[in-house]
């Protein structure tokens, strides 16, 4: 997934920015609200991780525009305000989750992993589709119980596809959440990354679960049955 983080301190900007890249999602950054502001209204972001107190315009300040202008982002405020009020105006202004500092890595991905799955409707950390079983905080996939060896894109791929389940994603759509302002994306990358999951799938004997839409992009379903088949 594609992530944005809006942080002022270098440290922890600089610290979160690699643990999410490691883990597998694409990070964009900016140190102060009217940066993150621009950032978060110009790219559809799965997620916004938002500090509270930041130069130039505060999170919740942040946070009362993008909702104003429609962004349906996640939201997860990060902040050192611990008080109940602050909570509850945190998240009657529009956020969807709040974590206070300190914190740790681990638990941080494990609310931004559950943030993307509650916007697409997924109840369950697995998701399936036929034979394959993509466990998304994990992030394993395995095929009739054997686990596949995949890189971490695409793995990227695979989720984004599955968390939209029989629903075509525009190759646009795609590149837009898959890489961030540091990725160099040629004209033919999301192909090509597509490609290569088909083959690893394939190798690995799995059923052609993802098909091309013919000037439209990617979709990935249920094994098709041929007529007669259980």
């Amino acid at each position: 997934m594609r992530i944005l983080i809006v942080e002022d301190s270098t440290v922890l900007r600089d610290s979160l920015s690699q643990g999410l890249r490691e883990a597998g999602h694409a990070v964009d950054s900016a140190a102060d609200g009217r940066r993150g502001l621009l950032f978060a209204q110009t790219t559809d972001y799965d997620v916004i991780i938002l500090d509270w107190m930041l130069p130039e315009l505060s999170g919740i300040e942040v946070l009362e525009k993008i909702r104003a202008k429609g962004v349906a982002s996640s939201v997860l405020m990060l902040t050192a305000r611990d008080a109940l009020d602050d909570r509850v105006h945190g998240l009657n202004t529009g956020a969807d989750d709040y974590l206070v500092k300190p914190f740790a890595l681990r638990e941080l991905l494990a609310r931004v992993t559950a943030l993307s799955r509650r916007r697409h409707g997924a109840a369950s950390p697995v998701l399936r589709a036929g034979p394959l079983a993509i466990d998304v905080v994990a992030r394993t996939v395995r095929l009739d119980g054997e686990p596949i060896a995949l890189a971490p894109r695409q793995f990227a791929i695979l989720e984004y596809l599955a968390l939209r389940m029989g629903r075509p994603v525009p190759r646009a759509e795609l590149e837009e959440h898959l890489y961030d302002d540091r990725s160099q994306v040629f004209s033919n990358a999301v192909d090509s990354a597509v490609c290569a999951l088909r083959a690893t799938l394939e190798e690995a004997g799995c059923p052609t679960l993802i098909h091309t839409r013919r000037k439209v992009g990617y979709v990935l379903t249920e094994p098709e049955t041929t007529p007669g088949s259980p």
